[in-house]
């Protein structure tokens, strides 16, 4: 196919500015949306997918990108009043975990702003754009939505201040909120407003919330039931109702038909309808398929490369979801866990979109989604998911009713390497390589896991393939909802033989976790000793960090596991973080004598031969010949510490 030079007029983007907007002849704005990033006109960020699907309904919609909130406001005026309504989003990352690092640290860079730079978007962004509006504008409807919003409708914990925080339409003063993946609940708010119905009416609309008044009455729906938390004030005094609350909006934010959630806060209640069913083929694809230039405003042509954008411009999204319910994640309660996948042809048009880039060299970095192989996945009878409350499909384990076939990923796998302007088509998304190991699955199913191993390792691989262990004791990993570390002892083992079959040379890169919940610093040195083992110098690494509405950050705060009410360990300190984290590091010369000095204190003379093989180590082993009996008593001396 020979490629054709795409040239790209201000038009063909939404506007930004007031000259743009009377360049398209408006007088008007229906939608005004507020974004913290960069506007990127790409399926991949949110503000550009809001704007673009309002637009095929026929509104005029302008976006106005990281808009300066220390001046005098003058971004939040220039395009006045909009008919319809304010849309506001933090941007495609929570704004407190862009800013900061585990460590409570400034980040230097900002990946969603031109050259990276930093401090372009606000501390909790969302409800700084909606105070501002709501003053300047008290009388215009604001919406409020995206990543941070949504992870932070109900009573949280704030990291970053460490303290609960009420959920965020109690301090942002917006009208309404819309939570996960929004095309649906704003094409029934746009469908309502084009009939009469003002924004403040809108109180029975599947995947928004509000904050209703004392006094005012709950509005009726005889298709959901209630569910009532403990109020914001409770779960001040009471960790255990924070945690217990938890619960109920993690099995409820999963399930196919969820109750209706409120919550006391201060003076009113927070009402938070529940989700739509997943989207189906038909809705996603019209969603991927709306026309976006899949470039940058050209306001940003002289202002530096986005670093978020070069790093997906040549990726595909194949599909919506994620089952896995790692404890660490907030896929699931953004996106839910039932999967909505786009249609094959769907998928090869982008690819073909792509190829037509003018600095698109053959190779596709992603053919993935938030995992990479749950495409097309769903219950055998779907009968049983509608009655669901598990919050993971595969852990504890796989659920006898999911269908792990990889069949129809595995074909569209071939179909996008066999377009003649694709050389290679990389899998860069995380692997779940626990469900290529299925014991319960057909034998059909077994075929197509072992089909869709080979295609990978021997296709798909750009020299190293990402997965994520993320700890090695089975204790931690049950907390993380993670497979055992001897799933991944096989995964590997078939990496290698695959590679040597076909004279490959390419590696496993395995991300790990230091710090989380229920990990303790022996669990890091063990850890440092299987990764010895297996030859692994560790580079893919993280420290923990709490992040609103998940398990780990619920025992982080509350001290115990939401689902159990047990206590769980959890490393809080500074000492405690940077203890377990240089065991990921046991290679740097910087780190040795520490790890040397406490595994000598924890009389793990065993570890220290094993990462330290020298002369000395072997002497002091053969001189504690039952040094594992008395790890055992240290390990459980440590726990009380």
């Amino acid at each position: 196919m020979i490629k054709t030079e795409r040239r790209n007029k201000m038009e063909d983007w939404l506007p930004t500015s007031a000259k743009e907007v009377e360049r398209r002849g408006w007088d008007s704005v229906d939608v005004i949306l507020f974004t913290g990033d960069a506007y990127i006109d790409h399926p991949a960020f949110g503000a550009a997918v809001v704007g673009r699907m309002l637009e095929a309904h026929g509104l005029k919609v302008a976006i106005i990108p990281q808009p300066n909130w220390r001046d005098d406001l003058r971004d939040f005026k220039k395009l006045g009043r909009p008919n319809y309504f304010f849309g506001v989003t933090a941007g495609a990352m929570d704004s407190m975990v862009n800013h900061y690092t585990a460590n409570r640290r400034l980040r230097s860079d900002d990946a969603y702003t031109p050259d990276g730079r930093a401090g372009q978007r606000p501390d909790y962004a969302s409800v700084v754009y909606c105070n501002i509006l709501k003053d300047l504008y008290p009388d215009t409807p604001v919406l409020l939505g995206g990543i941070e919003a949504s992870l932070r409708r109900v009573t949280h914990y704030d990291y970053w201040s460490d303290k609960l925080k009420p959920g965020i339409l109690a301090e942002s003063k917006a009208d309404l909120l819309v939570y996960g993946m929004g095309e649906q609940p704003l094409l029934e708010i746009i469908r309502l407003i084009d009939r009469g119905v003002p924004i403040d009416s809108l109180k029975t609309i599947p995947q928004t919330a509000f904050l209703l008044e004392d006094g005012s009455s709950l509005p009726k729906n005889k298709n959901w039931k209630d569910l009532e938390l403990f109020s914001h004030e409770d779960c001040l005094q009471d960790k255990i109702k924070y945690a217990k609350n938890f619960r109920h909006v993690e099995e409820e934010s999963n399930r196919w038909n969820a109750a209706r959630l409120i919550q006391g806060v201060e003076n009113g209640k927070i009402v938070i309808n529940p989700p739509y069913p997943p989207m189906t083929t038909g809705e996603l694809d019209a969603s991927f398929d709306l026309p976006y230039t899949r470039l940058p405003h050209p306001r940003y042509i002289a202002k530096g490369a986005i670093p978020a954008f070069e790093m997906i411009k040549f990726s595909v999204n194949m599909h919506r979801g994620c089952f896995g319910g790692c404890s660490f994640c907030t896929i699931s309660a953004h996106q839910g866990k039932f999967i909505a996948s786009r249609s094959k042809e769907s998928i090869l048009k982008e690819v073909d979109e792509i190829a037509q880039m003018p600095d698109f060299k053959g190779y596709l970095s992603d053919l993935g989604g938030p995992s990479a192989n749950m495409y097309k996945m769903e219950g055998k009878n779907l009968r049983i998911c509608q009655r669901c409350t598990r919050p993971s499909c595969i852990h504890p384990n796989i659920c006898t009713n999911l269908d792990t076939n990889h069949s129809e990923m595995t074909d569209i796998y071939k179909s996008v390497n066999q377009r003649n302007d694709i050389k290679k088509a990389f899998i860069g998304s995380g692997v779940r390589y626990d469900m290529l190991y299925n014991p319960m699955a057909t034998s059909e199913e077994k075929d197509s896991h072992k089909e869709y191993m080979q295609e990978l390792i021997e296709h798909h691989v750009s020299g190293r393939l990402k997965v994520a262990p993320e700890h090695t004791s089975d204790q931690v990993l049950k907390i993380m909802r993670k497979p055992t570390f001897k799933l991944f002892h096989k995964f590997k083992a078939d990496f290698d033989r695959i590679n040597k079959d076909k004279n490959l040379n390419q590696q496993i890169i395995p991300y790990f976790i230091s710090s989380h919940p229920g990990s303790e610093e022996l669990d890091m040195a063990n850890l440092a000793c299987e990764t010895h083992d297996m030859d692994f110098k560790l580079e893919q690494v993280q420290d923990f960090t709490p992040t609103p509405m998940t398990v780990a950050t619920v025992i982080y705060y509350a001290g115990v596991h939401p689902y159990t009410l047990e206590e769980t360990y959890t490393p809080r300190t500074k000492n405690e973080k940077l203890q377990q984290r240089m065991y990921l590091f046991w290679y740097k010369k910087e780190y040795q004598d520490k790890i040397k000095e406490r595994l000598k204190n924890f009389k793990r003379f065993d570890m220290l031969k094993k990462l330290f093989p020298d002369k000395e180590n072997k002497k002091q082993t053969s001189n504690h010949k039952h040094s594992k009996g008395k790890s055992f008593k240290s390990k459980k001396h440590f726990k009380k510490r």
